[in-house]
């Protein structure tokens, strides 16, 4: 079992197996399974038309599991994962998985600052990248890792492995292999980072089996669905809500996008007659445009999820006229929780809501600031636990006295509130936390690299408003001489290896902070400050 971890008390343990919530069965299994129903059947297509039958994707999972075996890797080794949109992804998650290792997933976003602090806390002993990808050469990310933490024995390239082991290469004969014990983490996804640098999220196999599945069941997944994926495979939403697992669990077909720009998703979804696909608000609001001027036949597409950030009810409206598919808003999060429109809501739930808990065993509460609940229809913070939802983040005993109720419900950090129906309306945030279009920012995080910089006396993050992304990052700046720029600003702080998403959109600079009563920067204010300047601009959100 892997340390450092906090699993679930064994009596609920207990209850979730007896009560079939969780069926003891590893990970991989759904793939197997699958390939033993239908062997000959599509299971996944890359953008350039590539295919795999069921049969030949679980065994190329087997013998590459085989060769990670061979080179040391397995019981227990966490191994970082950073591939895009790649057939090559799908291979190395599962190899891994029966191999005994443990994914770390992280997005191809990352950069220096993520990957370290992500490969030290996880005590990972290999590192799986491309070899360069959207114009940026992984290799020599890869270099600076290791140097950072000496624990990567292996560099797994996918491509021109330079002086690494190229994935292409991890291959031998299948050997039979011990299966993983399904109450032990099956792998580690990186939160939002809403206090400081991402914290790892263990999910065990039986409690992601569990999403995947109750997630395919309620979303109406089978056989016949095909899926796009336009998000990062290693996104949870992208990858187990129901995603890629929750199609190949299906025995459907699992169709990979290298971008979710309507140029590349469009067109496989008429080359490939696409069912079904998950998007962030920002990209469906510019599908919502661009139908206007793509041509590509979208008539197959039956479901668009929206998730990520909280979709307006205006563009909610739009989907179902402009694309002609099923609208599903989905609000969750990689540590747990999920809640889904159902696809026979009725319209003003769909467009005015993001969805109710997806499990009968989903606990939910609202509360407000000394966590007494409020009463029903009143804003508050979420808290929950279920089957699902992890009780505490890796390797994180500080954070997680914070984030956890001593009774085991997880702070989520939204404010939410909640209809008779059952169906949460997402009115907030409760956490320091910038939400850029499904992109979580830590406010706390990229202020600390912001200090760094010589001409920067102090720092506050904050979002504002803005009609596509839902959020923005503006960096306000106390100067200690000549301030930086918002270019200058940019380029400190890519060089540090802080990953292009988090670069602030804009930066102000103010002589001094507002604060609160008890001395505190008073980010509230700081957000009305901008949002007001944005107004009188006549740019923004409202």
């Amino acid at each position: 079992m892997l340390d450092g971890w906090v699993p679930w008390p064994k009596p609920l343990a207990a209850k979730y197996r007896e009560e079939g919530y969780w069926e003891g069965r590893p990970l991989d299994r759904l793939l197997r399974e699958s390939a033993e129903r239908g062997p000959s059947r599509t299971a996944l297509v890359d953008a350039d038309g590539n295919r795999w039958t069921y049969a030949e994707l679980d065994l190329r999972a087997d013998r590459m599991a085989a060769g990670l075996r061979r080179l040391g890797i397995g019981d227990g080794d966490r191994v970082v994962v950073q591939l895009p949109n790649t057939g090559a992804f799908v291979v190395l998650f599962f190899a891994l998985l029966r191999a005994g290792a443990i994914p770390v997933l992280t997005l191809p976003a990352h950069r220096e600052s993520e990957i370290v602090h992500v490969a030290e806390v996880s005590g990972a002993t290999a590192y799986a990248i491309p070899d360069l990808h959207d114009g940026f050469d992984h290799r020599a990310l890869a270099r600076a890792a290791r140097k950072a933490v000496p624990g990567i024995e292996h560099v797994l390239v996918a491509g021109d492995a330079a002086e690494f082991t190229a994935l292409a290469d991890v291959d031998a004969d299948p050997v039979p292999l011990p299966e993983a014990d399904p109450g032990d983490v099956a792998v580690l996804l990186l939160s939002g980072g809403t206090t400081g640098k991402p914290k790892l999220i263990p999910r065990t196999h039986d409690d992601y089996a569990y999403n995947v599945r109750a997630s395919a069941e309620v979303c109406g997944f089978d056989g016949d669905t095909v899926y796009l994926v336009v998000l990062p495979t290693a996104h949870n939403f992208a990858l187990a809500c129901p995603g890629l697992l929750g199609t190949l669990m299906a025995g459907g077909t699992v169709v990979l996008s290298p971008t979710p720009s309507p140029e590349d998703a469009f067109a496989l979804v008429e080359r490939e007659k696409v069912t079904a696909t998950a998007v962030v608000p920002p990209i469906a609001l510019l599908w919502l445009d661009a139908v206007e001027w793509e041509e590509a036949d979208l008539s197959s597409l039956s479901l668009l999820q929206v998730g990520g950030s909280k979709l307006g009810a205006e563009p909610a409206a739009r989907v179902e006229p402009a694309l002609g598919c099923t609208l599903q808003q989905v609000f969750g999060m990689a540590e747990g929780l999920l809640n889904y429109t159902r696809l026979d809501d009725p319209p003003e739930l769909v467009i005015g809501t993001q969805g109710r808990p997806m499990s009968p065993a989903d606990e939910v509460r609202v509360v407000d600031e000394d966590d007494r609940d409020v009463p029903p229809g009143e804003s508050g913070e979420l808290l929950t636990r279920g089957p699902y939802t992890l009780r505490g983040y890796y390797r994180a005993a500080e954070h997680n006295a914070r984030a956890f109720t001593t009774d085991g419900y997880y702070r989520t950090g939204d404010l939410v509130r909640i209809l008779p129906s059952g169906h949460l309306v997402v009115e907030g945030r409760a956490k320091d936390q910038i939400n850029r279009g499904g992109d979580k920012i830590s406010a706390e995080e990229l202020e600390n690299h912001i200090l760094a910089h010589p001409a920067v006396h102090d720092a506050a993050v904050v979002g504002m408003p803005d009609e596509t992304m839902g959020e923005r990052t503006c960096a306000y700046l106390v100067p200690r001489g000549q301030a930086p720029g918002q270019r200058e600003l940019a380029a400190f702080l890519t060089e540090r290896g802080v990953a292009a998403y988090k670069l602030p959109d804009r930066v102000e600079v103010i002589e001094t902070f507002p604060r609160t009563s008890v001395g505190k920067i008073d980010k509230k204010a700081l957000g009305r400050l901008i949002a007001e300047r944005l107004r009188a601009e006549g740019i923004g959100g409202d």
